[in-house]
């Protein structure tokens, strides 16, 4: 159930962000863009690859795509694991690159930290597949996908609905700090409910084959 519930509010977030946050794409005029002037080349190769890692996320947690397309599921899971090795780093050194306009070095440390915990969910979710182990790898990439694009979505929903993105620096690395701790505590969450009804399904099968 939880993930039926996750699906249709990340959709009204992807929504949400691509007008709010992301709308200064089709604007050249927009004054962000002397902002992102000195890393902008930097900014591209991490906004495609994460674009791909946000459009891709949601398909490889789908059980009917899973078993409907098996090889398609594979190649996007290598897409997905491209996409983070390189996304993840560079969000790292965009951050670590603005502390020389003003950013902080605590906001650099929650960059590590939320690109860091992404490249880190991803790395142990690959490494059970490739030994075959699908029920870990399934719950390392639920945390994977909510600690990675949940974040990302997560931080600029919130504050865009708020309007604490009108607060600062300070309240964005807030932000992200908390949403980083809500996402490895709401992939817990829908790991236990997913694994509860699979227990129930079994309990019932079992107690149907009895009868």
């Amino acid at each position: 159930m939880p993930k039926y519930l996750i699906f249709p509010l990340a959709c009204l977030m992807f929504a949400y962000v691509l007008w709010h946050n992301e709308s200064f794409l089709i604007h050249p005029q927009a004054p962000v863009w002397k902002h992102y002037q000195p890393f902008k080349w930097w900014l591209l190769a991490h906004g495609l690859a994460g674009a791909c890692g946000l459009l891709i996320a949601p398909l490889q947690l789908s059980d009917q795509l899973r078993l409907r397309y098996a090889k398609l599921h594979r190649v996007m899971g290598r897409i997905y694991v491209a996409a983070v090795f390189v996304a993840g780093p560079l969000g790292i050194y965009i951050k670590y690159f603005g502390e020389r306009m003003g950013d902080s070095r605590t906001f650099t440390m929650a960059a590590v930290a939320h690109g860091g915990f992404w490249m880190l969910t991803t790395s142990i979710a690959l490494a059970f597949i490739l030994k075959g182990k699908v029920q870990q790898h399934r719950q390392w990439m639920t945390r994977s996908v909510l600690v990675g694009p949940g974040v990302f979505l997560g931080v600029r929903a919130m504050e865009g609905v708020t309007g604490w993105d009108k607060l600062g620096p300070a309240v964005d690395e807030a932000c992200v700090w908390f949403c980083i701790a809500f996402a490895i505590l709401l992939a817990d969450v829908v790991i236990q409910w997913q694994e509860l009804s699979r227990y129930r399904a079994r309990t019932t099968k079992v107690q149907t084959a009895a009868r």
